[in-house]
């Protein structure tokens, strides 16, 4: 078989298929990495293939660059004295958690944070492309995307400083080019849009993922891996809008949304075919098994408990706000993978984080009331290409 039928079929097995099982409320992500599996079952090392992994790059870059289009500062200061509270538990709960694998599963501290990260950070990129399709109400949706943004910006913060820190100069060395990153990308945007943008109307989009693959690369070889790149490209288009409203406009965000909902599964395909095999042993089924037992209760729990003392919310809203956040999969697939590969997580352990991740993520769908529109787009105006916008209609001539 030729290798360009080949990627025709994954192609085709990618994009319809995880689709087509949506109905049996499988969450598209999930059998994406299902497949990543299964073909290195079968196949091996042969699927570690440089076109796979570049279009895995693609796409976690992709949404991670719309995650932090999606903060909305402004509105975060809104509600910053419960994000606060929220922060506070969630820093808390790592530290515990850390301590926890550190002082019972004998890891080094850096892997012991790590670990915290991956079964307690929430998927801001996954939540926030189903969050829609969850039933919740506009209060409830404000919430939950608010404490994903602000859980992931710890996160990602945790993430820098933990890869980092056992070397001094090699954590300065990395936090003044992180510096130079902040500095430079509003730079670099402000740059385009004056001497690119004006002419070449409707380049906003190709130029907003133009710049965040490069961030997302930039950390990539600073050893932090694309997400944190490509959210901070994200995040510093979402500060210039007042500037260049164009950059972060309805249609851009739209399409930005397509770009990556083609993109990611090759991701989560990729993210399958390195799982090792001895992840998938019946070790590695009891410890998934009984870190979701353990741990996705208490984090169900102590949101809900949050939302119900602190915030006197009802016990059914705060339920639905609790399990809309328990999703973590990409940021425990990321994770998972960097302490396999670089502090010899053992294999079972590795296998679990995966089950456990897998288990959490379809709790929305299996819990929560699934909505599902023919055409959400139908009542919103047509789309124009700024180019057109500013051709004189036929009846006008």
């Amino acid at each position: 078989m030729s290798r360009d039928l080949i990627y025709l079929l994954l192609i085709f097995g990618l994009l319809v298929v995880p689709r087509a099982l949506q109905r049996l409320k499988i969450p598209a992500p999930i059998t994406s990495l299902l497949l990543g599996v299964g073909a290195m079952l079968l196949w091996g090392s042969d699927t570690h293939d440089p076109v796979v992994t570049l279009l895995s790059a693609l796409g976690i870059s992709s949404l991670f660059l719309f995650a932090g289009l999606e903060v909305d500062l402004a509105t975060l200061r809104q509600g910053a004295g419960r994000l606060a509270i929220h922060l506070a538990v969630r820093g808390i709960s790592l530290a515990l958690v850390g301590w926890l694998s550190w002082r019972y599963l004998e890891l080094g501290w850096q892997a012991s944070v790590l670990l915290a990260l991956a079964l307690l950070t929430p998927s801001t990129g996954f939540i926030l492309d189903t969050l829609e399709r969850m039933g919740l109400d506009e209060g409830e949706r404000f919430w939950v995307t608010s404490k994903a943004i602000a859980g992931e910006l710890l996160a990602l913060a945790v993430l820098f400083v933990a890869l980092k820190a056992d070397n001094g100069m090699e954590l300065g060395v990395s936090s003044a080019a992180m510096v130079g990153l902040l500095v430079g990308l509003p730079l670099l945007f402000i740059a385009l849009g004056r001497w690119v943008v004006p002419h070449a109307p409707g380049s906003e989009f190709s130029l907003l993922v133009m710049v965040g693959m490069v961030a997302a690369y930039f950390t990539f070889r600073l050893g932090v891996y694309y997400l944190v790149g490509a959210f901070i490209a994200g995040l510093t288009a979402r500060m210039l809008q007042d500037r260049m409203p164009r950059l972060t406009a309805h249609d851009n965000i739209h399409a930005l949304r397509l770009f990556a909902t083609f993109f990611v599964p090759f991701y989560f395909f990729h993210a399958g075919t390195l799982i090792s095999r001895d992840a998938l042993s019946l070790e590695a089924l009891l410890i998934g098994l009984g870190i979701t037992a353990v741990v996705l209760p208490l984090r169900v729990g102590m949101t809900w408990l949050q939302r119900r003392v602190v915030f006197r919310e009802s016990a059914a809203g705060a339920l639905r706000v609790s399990v809309a956040l328990a999703p973590t999969l990409v940021f425990t697939l990321v994770i998972a993978q960097i302490l396999f590969e670089r502090f010899d997580l053992p294999g079972p352990l590795f296998g679990g984080l995966v089950l456990y991740t897998v288990l959490n993520t379809m709790l929305p769908s299996l819990v929560l009331k699934q909505t599902f529109d023919i055409d959400p787009l139908a009542d919103a105006p047509p789309y124009q290409h700024p180019e057109d916008r500013n051709t004189p209609s036929r009846n006008a001539l």
